[in-house]
């Protein structure tokens, strides 16, 4: 990849959570900063700054979310790609040594293989976690094909001036940017962005049923609409807005538009299925009957994720016979009825001509910009009443008539008589546990009794979500319950521990970590997938 070997060379790391590590000239620093961006910015700053310092190009090997790439940054602050992106199928592979790689570069130099062309890229150090795992498990799109040449992205200004707004090495709290004015597309190389085949976003979407044909022989082959509408390629793929393919658009003002990398497809094939057309309003019961077990969080969270991405029509409800934490944990409303008192006014809505929809917003309370309606339970400490299976029945079918999506939070008694009215009544089971043993151990008693009274079907569809208490990881344990769970449920998924779970109040999404929010995406589809 280095056609010249006196040249330098800078690694470089990426991770999610806005941190990464430059390595040059064999001395290793951090590199913080606000955001993925800010970091993917930093190190482009800083090898120009290196190779405007020392006079000579400087080439960088970077380890990102979606793979290895491989730049060129010459004295005068054109940065260029050298060959294709390397995917990082396998964590092992990110953390092979850097000196089997630098031989494996050696013996590329010595081949006949265009530098343009070369794909081995010396790894970052042992040891860095390059993935989070709200992106471990997403599919690899198709590679694209490798440039025929580099592809130049030129700066313009003068060096010094580059150097002047540059982070210089050695400094790891830097947090300079490459502002987009240092960009403009190359004269030596027309790139057409249009030309690279388009992949569908989602390996998710369903294949609409063709049309039966008719019994007669002769037209029995013959091609319908449907067939004709079937074979319609794919929708185009939109230009990358994130990663090193969007920092690059940005900063070439769109003149070269990269398609999205592997973890953007991730999550717009998430959107996609969490966005996919219902057959009619669905149903998603939250379920362990120990407390602490995050059955709440999990419930406003799913909610949220719903709303936010199907534009509301979702409702998160506390089933709880008593007194639930839901209504607590949700914005305020400017009043502080509860399902108690729709139920009382339940014949207000029996008329299906009458009825409306702004009528219920003096019973639910609607969560600002997360697009979905809350309805608490019974939040009356000297009150004796209770909500049973009957009442249940009474408030589903109604609510079903207003909501597309209802995400139901239990009690912890599997034996209240509503409890068994959610369970029967959904659509999808979520089972939620921490990765405790006490915890998960309630979890998987819960599935045994599931299956003992005849639920087998919807125990095998369910999703398991395994949210971490701490972060302090647990391996071993987290291991065990993924092998438990795995066996008994359709898929079983892990979230983050994040600090904005922890304040008590009303759960804001906004405050949570982007790793968090993408987290929950992936768990939303896979609960889409199931309606």
């Amino acid at each position: 990849m280095n056609a010249n070997p006196n040249e330098p060379e800078l690694t470089a790391v990426v991770r999610a959570d806005g941190t990464g590590q430059i390595t040059f000239d064999g001395s290793t620093s951090p590199v913080y900063a606000g955001s993925v961006a800010d970091i993917r910015a930093t190190i482009i700053g800083r090898a120009i700054a290196i190779a405007t310092e020392r006079g000579e190009a400087v080439h960088i090997a970077i380890a990102d979310l979606d793979g290895l790439y491989p730049l060129r940054v010459d004295p005068n602050g054109n940065v260029e790609t050298t060959g294709a992106v390397t995917p990082l199928e396998e964590r092992a592979d990110a953390s092979a040594s850097a000196d089997s790689a630098r031989h494996d570069t050696d013996r590329a130099k010595q081949s006949d293989v265009p530098e343009s062309q070369a794909a081995v890229i010396p790894p970052p150090p042992d040891g860095i976690a390059l993935f989070d795992a709200a992106f471990d498990a997403a599919p690899a799109p198709a590679p694209a094909p490798s440039p025929a040449a580099p592809t130049p992205v030129r700066a313009v200004g003068s060096p010094a001036d580059r150097a002047s707004t540059a982070p210089f090495p050695g400094d790891p709290n830097a947090g300079a940017h490459v502002p987009s004015a240092y960009f403009r597309r190359s004269t030596e190389l027309e790139v057409d962005a249009h030309t690279e085949p388009q992949a569908s976003v989602s390996a998710q979407r369903e294949q609409t049923p063709s049309v039966s044909p008719t019994p007669s022989t002769a037209e029995k082959d013959s091609p319908t609409l449907d067939d004709f509408l079937q074979s319609r390629p794919d929708a185009p793929v939109g230009p990358a807005k994130n990663g090193w393919q969007g920092l690059i658009r940005r900063a070439t003002g769109g003149l070269i538009s990269p398609r999205p990398g592997k973890s953007e497809l991730a999550h717009r094939s998430a959107v996609e299925r969490v966005q996919r057309s219902l057959k009619g309003p669905r149903t998603i019961v939250v379920l362990n009957p120990k407390g602490g077990a995050h059955k709440t969080t999990a419930t406003l969270l799913l909610a949220a994720t719903f709303g936010i991405h199907r534009g509301g029509s979702t409702l998160a409800w506390d089933n709880n016979e008593t007194r639930g934490t839901l209504g607590w944990r949700a914005q305020p409303s400017r009043h502080t009825n509860t399902a108690v008192d729709l139920l009382h006014d339940l014949d207000r809505f029996s008329d299906v001509r009458s009825a409306r929809v702004g009528d219920l917003d003096n019973y639910v309370r609607a969560q600002g910009d997360a697009q979905f309606d809350v309805l608490a339970s019974d939040e009356d400490a000297a009150a004796s009443s209770t909500i049973d299976a009957s009442a249940f029945r009474n408030l589903h079918s109604t609510l079903s008539r207003f909501y597309r999506v209802l995400v139901i939070d239990t009690g912890n008694n599997m034996r209240a008589s509503n409890w068994e009215a959610a369970v029967e009544a959904a659509d999808q089971l979520v089972v939620v546990t921490t990765v405790n043993e006490e915890t998960a151990a309630s979890a998987a008693w819960l599935l045994d009794g599931l299956r003992q009274k005849g639920h087998q079907d919807k125990v095998a569809q369910a999703v398991t979500i395994l949210s971490s208490p701490g972060d302090a990881p647990q391996p071993d344990l987290s291991r065990r319950l993924h092998e438990h769970f795995a066996a008994l449920t359709r898929t079983v998924l892990e979230v983050p521990y994040d600090p904005g779970f922890q304040s008590g109040g009303p759960l804001n999404v906004d405050v949570l970590s982007p790793k968090t929010r993408e987290a929950w995406l992936q768990v939303s589809a896979a609960v889409a997938d199931g309606l």
